[in-house]
């Protein structure tokens, strides 16, 4: 019977606030594969971040935590704080396991906005996990939500999978209610300035009544990857959080692994 993996992600991620490297010992470094293009291999690489990140009178806030299978991945909000400034981004973390050690690891942050229209923030809402014997048929109902509304922008199959009144949305750009997610989603605008597309879904985990999903794609052209949170309640969508992150070019990563 392996650790408890959710408490050492939450070690991991709270080593932040202190720059401890034992809290990234969890890590197995010969085996690590690290993911974000702006963060070297291994726990060493890690380590060192955590160093300089200690520096900036940081807060890590865990908001959800889920398990899925050998992954564990969590919604989390960071604060770092200098002289000059005061940062604070929006994180999903996922972490894949072997064990009790971690070997592989994706992010996408983005840096926190809003309240949005409706008066939410980009991580309040929901954060209890319920209807564990769902986790499949919730995992099914989000893979194809995403390929028939968000990947072929069929715009009138939105009412299979959300109530027009009956959805809380935490983009800090969108309100509640389906109008404007029926206008990203609209084959119309597809070419406009503004336009978000969604290209090619990478993954897909579960926990109950939440599902998280990894995406690519672009906004305004320029590459982008998404991950979007659900919540799902009696088989439709009722709560959503995301994150978008540009995805720099190749030759800007320190590591050869790709975004996804």
């Amino acid at each position: 019977m392996h650790t408890d993996r959710k408490d050492l992600i939450c070690k991991l991620l709270k080593g932040i606030e202190s720059g401890d490297p034992e809290s990234v010992t969890v890590v197995n470094e010969d085996k690590y594969i690290q993911h974000n293009p702006q963060t070297h291999e291994g726990s060493e690489g890690l380590a060192v971040l955590f160093k300089r990140l200690a520096e900036t009178n940081p807060h890590v806030n865990i908001v959800r935590i889920f398990e899925d299978d050998d992954y564990v991945f969590a919604h989390t909000e960071y604060s770092f704080y200098t002289h000059s400034s005061d940062t604070r981004n929006i994180g999903f973390e996922i972490f894949r396991f072997e064990g009790d050690q971690a070997v592989e690891h994706w992010d996408n942050i983005q840096q926190r906005q809003g309240p949005n229209p409706a008066g939410h923030s980009m991580v309040d809402g929901e954060t209890e996990i319920k209807e564990l014997e769902k986790t499949e048929s919730n995992r099914e109902i989000i893979r194809s939500f995403v390929d028939d509304i968000l990947i072929k922008r069929d715009a009138e199959k939105i009412y299979d999978y959300i109530k027009w009144n009956h959805y809380v949305e935490h983009n800090p750009h969108s309100s509640d209610g389906l109008e404007a997610l029926i206008k990203v989603v609209s084959p119309a605008s597809i070419d406009a300035q503004d336009s978000i597309v969604y290209e090619k879904c990478h993954r897909i985990l579960a926990e109950g009544n939440f599902v998280l999903t990894v995406c690519e794609g672009s906004i305004n052209q320029l590459a982008t990857s998404f991950f979007d949170l659900w919540l799902l309640e009696h088989d439709y969508i009722v709560e959503h959080w995301d994150t978008t992150e540009t995805i720099p070019p190749p030759e800007e990563w320190n590591n050869d692994n790709g975004k996804f």
